[in-house]
């Protein structure tokens, strides 16, 4: 095989209470990728559809984990890639991710799979540090791995997968405005009182059974964020309305997918989250502006071959 077709699938990252820890990959929305062999070594970018993205190997996510990925192997040639942007970069729901997740999964399987699942985290991991100058992984890790993840370890880098609930779907919104990751860090607090860390501690650990539980009232009770939600909500136009209704609509619980501006909510059911989506549109009708609506289930293989 010397060419592949992969969808890369959008991510949810922090799931509230688990900030740089906790992702879900989704079904209904995701870039496109081709990888193909080419006998020159190296990796080249030679088109990007969708948005305006730089085509530079060490300026592009899938270039660097492209390379990182090479570093470690002897294959002498080289890998050119086509990527068709369905994801908007600074949405919140894991644009770089899809990227650099896509590129070194599909050389992967066309090198015959030297490398294991969470090797290939590794690899990606270095395209989220050109996004966001920080290599975190909650959303290559679900994007990867398919469904719900958790971070354990980053030091050594130690992922558990989480089965997702059947009747599980998300919905979300998101704003046409940009809110880069790297500048929603610089505005998170370097510190916490021992009493907020007790309550996220509480709600990742109640969200993690509730997920192998499938118990739904215990997810919606444990998606509450002490931590970076209070912080980041100020740069979402309309978040505690989209969050008010959303709850009222009959979701599980809500909050910022990554470092946003798109916003999240849980439900059980697909009426349901097709319900959410409503109101999260009702609530945006009256502010100035543009929006997306995605319902999703969640995406439990992660990134596939297109044929």
């Amino acid at each position: 095989m010397n060419e592949i077709k992969v969808f890369c699938p959008a991510t949810i990252a922090n799931i509230s209470c688990g900030f740089d820890v906790l992702g879900v990959a989704l079904d209904a929305v995701g870039d496109e990728m081709v990888v193909r062999k080419t006998a020159e070594k190296g990796i080249r970018i030679n088109k990007i559809i969708g948005q305006d993205l730089p085509l530079e190997t060490e300026k592009n996510v899938a270039g660097v984990a492209g390379l990182a990925l090479l570093e470690n192997t002897d294959y002498s040639g080289g890998f050119e890639i086509e990527i068709y942007k369905k994801i908007k970069p600074g949405s919140g729901i894991g644009s770089s991710a899809a990227s650099s997740s896509g590129a070194v999964w599909a050389i992967n399987q066309l090198l015959g799979k030297p490398f294991n699942t969470t090797q290939l985290v590794q690899f990606a991991m270095e395209g989220e540090r050109l996004a966001s100058d920080v290599a975190h992984a909650d959303n290559v890790a679900p994007a990867l791995f398919g469904g719900f993840t958790l971070v354990r370890s980053y030091q050594p880098l130690d992922i558990i997968t989480i089965p997702a609930p059947k009747e599980l779907y998300a919905t979300i919104i998101h704003p046409q405005i940009e809110v880069k990751t790297s500048d929603s860090r610089k505005i998170l607090k370097s510190t916490i009182s021992m009493e907020t860390g007790i309550k996220q501690w509480g709600n990742v650990g109640g969200l993690v059974a509730g997920l192998f539980k499938e118990d739904y009232d215990l997810i919606g009770r444990s998606l509450e964020d002490h931590i970076v939600e209070p912080i980041r909500s100020i740069l979402i136009p309309g978040f505690d309305k989209v969050k008010a209704a959303s709850i009222s609509a009959g979701a599980l619980g809500c909050g910022i997918s990554g470092s946003g501006p798109s916003i999240f909510a849980f439900s059980k059911g697909n009426d349901t989250a097709l319900k959410v989506g409503k109101a999260m549109k009702e609530v945006y009708k009256a502010i100035d502006i543009t929006f997306d609506i995605h319902v999703s289930k969640v995406n439990t293989e992660g990134i596939k071959i297109l044929p």
